[in-house]
């Protein structure tokens, strides 16, 4: 299972999956906002979108859990 987390604090700007998308490695999954500048969370391996934790407009702190991804 693969927890997609917060790679620092910001806003959640755009989460590009919904819950049962199947994931590709390297694939955006969600951009965050942080300092004016757009930072893309990509999958680390090919997968199936389980639960989305967070809402886009949400602010995370680094290392929050955004999305979990089981294998697929």
């Amino acid at each position: 299972m693969q927890l997609l987390k917060a790679s620092m604090a910001g806003n959640v700007w755009k989460i590009t999956v919904g819950i049962g998308d199947t994931v590709e490695e390297d694939q955006d999954i969600v951009i965050l906002e942080s300092m004016k500048m757009e930072i893309p969370l990509t999958a680390e391996e090919d997968g199936i979108v389980k639960e989305i934790k967070v809402n886009e407009g949400d602010f995370v702190n680094e290392g929050d859990i955004l999305i979990v991804i089981e294998p697929g």
